[in-house]
């Protein structure tokens, strides 16, 4: 049986005024390329919603509120350092005024492994053949975003 280490994560829908989806390209060269929201784990003791803040402000540069918690979802998986973790992943709905990001608070880990970034249409979402994650985006998305006001 394999033991996994808990890691609390913040996760970020960032939507454009398009009703686009900014998704990552992750790349560590040890198997398939992936494409994940923005976010990561909390740092100890850190809650949620300043996690969500931080990694909004390392991954994309921008400084926003990060919205309401709209999803949360737990899921086992095994990290690109090889990290076996069980993850209660928060999921917080941001709207952004364009799609103009920074990637200059990369941390190295990112630097390596987020190849590109991509702003995603929930149509282009439906078709895709590319790995997503989380699976189930399309009705996170349709959930969070009809439910919360622009």
């Amino acid at each position: 049986m394999t033991v996994r280490k808990a890691r609390p994560a913040a996760r970020l829908l960032m939507i454009d005024p398009d009703g686009n989806i900014l998704l990552f390209c992750f790349d560590a060269g040890k198997g398939s390329p992936f494409w994940a929201t923005p976010g990561g784990a909390c740092d100890p003791g850190e809650p949620y919603e300043e996690a969500a803040r931080r990694e909004m402000m390392e991954e994309t540069g921008w400084s926003l509120d990060p919205g309401p918690e709209v999803a949360q979802r737990s899921v086992e998986f095994t990290t690109l350092e090889r990290e076996e973790v069980w993850a209660d992943e928060r999921y917080f709905l941001v709207r952004v005024p364009n799609q103009m990001l920074s990637t200059d608070g990369h941390t190295e880990l990112e630097r390596r492994v987020m190849q590109s970034h991509r702003w995603w249409s929930l149509a282009e979402l439906k078709v895709t053949e590319d790995v997503i994650f989380p699976a189930d985006i399309l009705e996170m998305l349709n959930v969070s975003v009809t439910n919360t006001p622009k």
